[in-house]
């Protein structure tokens, strides 16, 4: 008898270990491919960015005339979050957790094989993520350098209110992101400022 209670007890805890193993491997850990932070709310560098979804790339863009001396080109790449752009193709706006990578590199023109023109250089100079996050005020803005980890940019900064005023998404310029603004026109979810200031660009 006590034989059988001590190979029934040997079954269950075997079953008890399994389970519980089980249970950890699937236990879902932490994506980045939404917004992670420290215990003192800086945001963690998305480290996989680039295996989101590609966007679009500017050459020397700037929306601060004060930026236009620069002694040297530069090229802009944006990348989002999977998620949030398999959302944007169904509603023409972005969800909660959305994260946009604006990754700048230098403009190279002498290399290799290349006689005219510009490419890309290997070296990134910095890095912006715009992230909409409800529970900590919506969008906002980090800037990192060769760090894991950035603070949000103050409330007070250009950047939120030049969003606001002209972006023709959400606070976001998906005016220059060339496959997502005619689903976001379709979907009719431009905004009214942005409307009124590509009406009046084309009275002039």
């Amino acid at each position: 008898m006590l034989r059988m209670i001590s190979k029934a007890l040997t079954i269950l805890l075997a079953a008890t270990v399994f389970s519980s193993a089980a249970a950890l491997l699937n236990f879902p850990t932490p994506s980045e491919d939404v917004p992670r932070y420290t215990p003192d709310d800086q945001l963690r560098f998305p480290e996989n960015y680039r295996r989101w979804t590609y966007l679009t790339t500017g050459f020397d863009m700037s929306y601060n005339p004060a930026m236009s001396g620069m002694d040297h080109h530069m090229f802009d790449n944006v990348f989002v979050n999977p998620e949030a752009y398999n959302s944007f193709l169904d509603t023409g706006t972005w969800p909660d957790k959305t994260m946009l990578v604006l990754e700048g590199r230098k403009a190279e023109g002498k290399g290799s094989i290349n006689q005219k023109g510009n490419y890309q250089g290997s070296g990134v100079m910095g890095v912006e993520v715009h992230v909409k996050d409800q529970a900590r005020g919506k969008w906002a803005f980090y800037i990192f350098d060769n760090d894991k980890t950035a603070r949000m940019v103050d409330r007070s900064m250009a950047c939120y209110s030049c969003h606001a005023e002209h972006a023709a998404v959400d606070t976001t310029f998906v005016q220059f992101y060339p496959t997502l603004l005619p689903i976001a026109s379709s979907k009719g979810t431009l905004s009214p400022t942005y409307l009124k200031e590509t009406a009046a660009s084309a009275q002039k």
